[in-house]
């Protein structure tokens, strides 16, 4: 484990990253693997936490009934959210395809348990939210494992967690941070969707990074990474 990467093994992961897509469509019937499935949900849960806390929890799901219960929920959320814009562009919001709820062969709700380990966790005093972060660094690991295996992931954030509470019988204190929805896929699409469709541009990494303050993007200490920068250096 202490080994230096290969250059095939930096590739892969690189490959891994740039590969990856949210998926919401092109799930097939093929089932995951337990053991595949097991591998999964241990890079999760290696991933980094605040104080060494491991503040997740996973749940699995795949009795068509619960699944059924949080697609309702979708539809009302996407109805609310769908009214807080204009035509055409609502229409367009509409048409999208933006979960895999019921076509997915595996469904996952990834949860923060603030309580693990007692009140006191070392980091997170200053800034509690430190928490929430580690969770997500696990789906992050979550979804880079998928993609490894060949499995797509996608993310449902357009839920009520009140609802994945209700329907998952969450404690009062455990908070739902990521719906996922997992299967084999017919293809892993070139680019997101959404930047497919013309809802969003993919910003340029130089559009994005600053140097020693808050939008100094000409600081001359930083010239050769700020032209490498300006070619985004993309896994080929």
């Amino acid at each position: 484990m202490t080994e230096d990467f290969t250059e095939e093994e930096k590739k892969g992961l690189y490959k891994a990253i740039y590969s990856r897509r949210d998926v919401r469509s092109h799930f097939t019937s093929r089932s995951i693997d337990d053991d595949i499935l097991a591998r999964i949900l241990n890079a999760a849960h290696h991933a980094p936490s605040v104080g060494f806390s491991q503040p997740w929890n996973f749940i699995l799901i795949k009795e068509m009934i619960t699944k059924k219960k949080i697609k309702n929920s979708f539809e009302q959320e996407k109805s609310r959210s769908s009214k807080l814009i204009e035509e055409p562009k609502r229409s367009k919001y509409l048409s999208f395809k933006l979960e895999g709820i019921l076509e997915s062969p595996i469904n996952l709700c990834v949860t923060y348990d603030p309580t693990k380990f007692g009140p006191f966790v070392i980091g997170r005093t200053s800034i509690p939210e430190a928490g929430l972060y580690s969770v997500c660094c696990a789906v992050q690991n979550l979804w880079l494992a998928a993609r490894t295996e060949g499995i797509g992931l996608g993310w449902v954030s357009i839920l009520s967690n009140d609802a994945l509470k209700e329907v998952l019988e969450l404690p009062e204190h455990v908070v739902p941070i990521a719906y996922l929805c997992l299967g084999y896929v017919d293809e892993f699409a070139q680019k997101p969707d959404l930047e497919t469709a013309g809802w969003l541009p993919r910003l340029d990494l130089k559009d994005v990074v600053y140097f020693e303050k808050w939008q100094d993007t000409e600081n001359t200490e930083w010239n050769q990474i700020q032209e490498m920068i300006k070619t985004n250096l993309d896994y080929a």
